[in-house]
């Protein structure tokens, strides 16, 4: 069984429309920019959430909120949780 070539950058990630970077507010394009540093590539969920920038706040703000909010759990049990949750769905980021 053969694996299939992997798509070219300018492929769609899904049905869903996804907007240009430069194209981005200059918030929703700095966050981009920075995990995108960071990671090496932009994940997919960034992309999905800029077609739509209020979303895209409001998805990142409750990110904010659980990973940096008062809690009784450390940054780093926090990621832990979310690379545990991320390898039950088989989501590879």
């Amino acid at each position: 069984m053969s694996t299939p070539a992997p798509a070219p950058d300018n492929a769609p990630i899904s049905r869903f429309p996804v907007a240009d970077p430069a194209s981005l507010p200059d918030d929703i394009r700095q966050v981009v920019e920075a995990n995108a540093k960071k990671a090496g590539f932009i994940p997919n969920v960034f992309l999905a959430y800029t077609w739509k920038p209020e979303h895209f706040r409001a998805f990142f703000h409750y990110y904010d909120v659980l990973m940096r909010g008062e809690s009784g759990l450390s940054r780093a049990e926090r990621e832990m949780i979310v690379v545990a949750a991320s390898a039950v769905n088989a989501c590879t980021y």
